[in-house]
């Protein structure tokens, strides 16, 4: 049964959604607001219906919908560009306000239905193109590079609540943002750059430096290449890595479980690695050695000039799998000129050109201020915004140390004014997940917190924690509870299940507290060793 607090969500909307769930009705809206604004799609749908709509052509679908109106709408800004977003507006709504961020391609349908089923109305935007960030012709007007980096996303927000405003004759009461990845970056944008769109605000796996984190990406293909060179690493050694990394950093937290709890705090011995004269096989060399070293250690220039977090121990499983480090390849490198040659427009930029200076030269031009490393979010305080922001430590395409990195620097940019980043901000390191989700199969770690694109990455109706629709476990109704009630997270309960089919309440199999920083979960030293109960949070010192 739903907490009280889940309860609360769902409360009548009082109107007739299906009478008034027509293209008409929402087009004039916007004709007598003098929106410059094309309504292309209207439908109300039954409840336990599945979404159709000619327009979508993402591979995703959410299915058994709770009775809602679903519109769609073409949009022009004042610089000639142009951004199309959706809006899900169920028959009983709970008077809050939801935007699902764009995760990299589309309007994200899958994920505003996530947030539909808690009884928000809710909306997403495809930030001015289709298909990847990373293909296609979009970038080639400038103003398109401001949409995609933060306009369409305030606009969709500034429309969205409009929409919802004349369709139920109300305002939200709460608005709320989620996102992770490049959805991460444009959360944290929301925040600094119009910090009285959202009340709560949840960033998850933030790629939200953009100059040096798409960089990042690149040099993580070249610390392999050429392909088959004496210090390229073979792919079927990174598996050989992960266990020496798991035997290695898995006691460092009190407890063998096969989950690395402090990857930052391991202290790690490169050399049980090494090829010997007894020792040749499954093993590296001295020059795929100094490979590791590269893979496992920031980006550092002269003088100590931090660039990027590495990638840290345990995360191991993902570098082959994501392209990033693989093997060197010309297909893996290639994937990543993508921002160099479109973005900075360097069309005849070769990946052996990139040093330092491009960094700089990013910096400096920062096309679309698409960068999200403002740190003085006073303006967001003062407004009573919350933000939770959290990392997995398996990630190896936004390490964890870059969300320590902002931190750290929010902290100093906000303790001068008086301000305790802990009366309005929670960090999160996720043992064991991976990008945005999932884990290492030999870690199965407790991941799931209902985190955006978790529950529409294992179910296309899937939404909160199955029997555990609480602050407890799901980050989500944690950020409510906070904006709403007060209640800051001291910790979010994962959760991880058994079946790759059926989620449900009975295929969770393993919970853990995943702890605010600087806290971190520790076995109290008896019982399941599978049970969130039998931990607690402990500081790190």
């Amino acid at each position: 049964m739903a907490s009280s607090l889940v309860a609360a969500l769902f409360l009548a909307a009082g109107v007739s959604a299906a009478n008034n769930c027509s293209i008409e009705t929402f087009q004039a809206f916007f004709d007598a607001n003098g929106t410059n604004a094309h309504v292309v799609y209207a439908r109300h749908f039954a409840e336990n219906s599945t979404f159709v709509n000619p327009n979508v052509t993402s591979v995703v679908i959410p299915t058994q919908l709770p009775a809602t109106c679903a519109v769609q709408v073409n949009a022009t800004t004042d610089a000639d560009t142009h951004f199309s977003f959706g809006v899900f507006l169920p028959d009983d709504w709970n008077d809050r306000f939801f935007h699902a961020a764009q995760e990299g391609e589309d309007i994200d349908w899958v994920d505003m239905a996530v947030g539909l089923r808690y009884g928000f109305a809710t909306v997403a935007t495809d930030t001015g193109h289709t298909g990847s960030d990373m293909v296609g012709t979009w970038w080639e007007n400038p103003e398109s590079i401001n949409d995609w980096a933060w306009r369409a996303n305030h606009l969709t927000s500034v429309l969205g609540k409009f929409i919802v405003e004349k369709f139920y004759n109300q305002k939200p009461k709460y608005s709320y943002f989620a996102g992770c990845s490049t959805g991460g970056r444009q959360a944290m944008k929301e925040t600094q750059a119009f910090p009285g769109d959202y009340d709560g605000v949840i960033a998850a796996c933030p790629a939200y430096w953009t100059t040096h984190q798409q960089l990042f990406n690149l040099k993580q293909t070249l610390f392999q290449a050429p392909e088959g060179s004496a210090h390229t690493i073979p792919t079927e050694m990174f598996e050989v890595i992960s266990e020496e990394a798991t035997r290695q950093c898995d006691p460092q937290d009190g407890l063998v479980d096969n989950i690395i709890s402090d990857p930052l705090g391991c202290d790690f011995d490169y050399t049980p690695l090494l090829c010997t004269t007894s020792k040749n096989s499954s093993c590296l060399t001295g020059s795929q050695l100094e490979t590791l070293h590269k893979i496992y250690s920031d980006w550092v220039e002269t003088n100590q000039t931090f660039v990027y977090a590495h990638a840290l121990y345990g995360s191991e499983a993902m570098w082959d799998e994501s392209g990033l480090y693989g093997n060197g390849s010309e297909t893996n490198i290639a994937t990543q000129l993508w921002y160099p040659e479109h973005i900075l427009g360097l069309t005849n930029f070769t990946a052996d050109e990139l040093d330092y200076s491009l960094v700089e030269y990013a910096d400096k031009t920062n096309p679309g201020n698409s960068n999200a490393n403002d740190y003085d979010l006073a303006e967001f305080y003062r407004n009573g915004g919350k933000l939770i922001q959290y990392h997995g430590h398996s990630d190896a395409i936004v390490p964890p140390g870059i969300g320590l990195w902002y931190r750290e620097h929010l902290a100093a940019a906000l303790a001068p004014q008086g301000i305790d980043i802990d009366d309005f901000y929670r960090f999160f390191l996720i043992p064991g997940m991976e990008h945005c989700g999932s884990t290492p199969s030999n870690m199965n770690a407790s991941w799931y917190i209902a985190g955006p694109t978790q529950a529409s990455s294992l179910s296309s109706s899937l939404y909160s924690v199955p029997g555990y629709h609480d602050a407890k476990h799901d980050v989500l109704l944690a950020l409510v509870d906070w904006v709403e009630n007060g209640v800051a997270p001291q910790y979010i309960i994962g959760s991880n299940f058994n079946s790759t089919v059926d989620f449900t309440v009975n295929t969770i199999d393993k919970q853990r507290p995943i702890c605010a920083y600087p806290k971190q979960a520790r076995y109290t030293g008896s019982g399941d060793i599978n049970a969130a109960a039998n931990f607690e949070c402990r500081s790190l010192y």
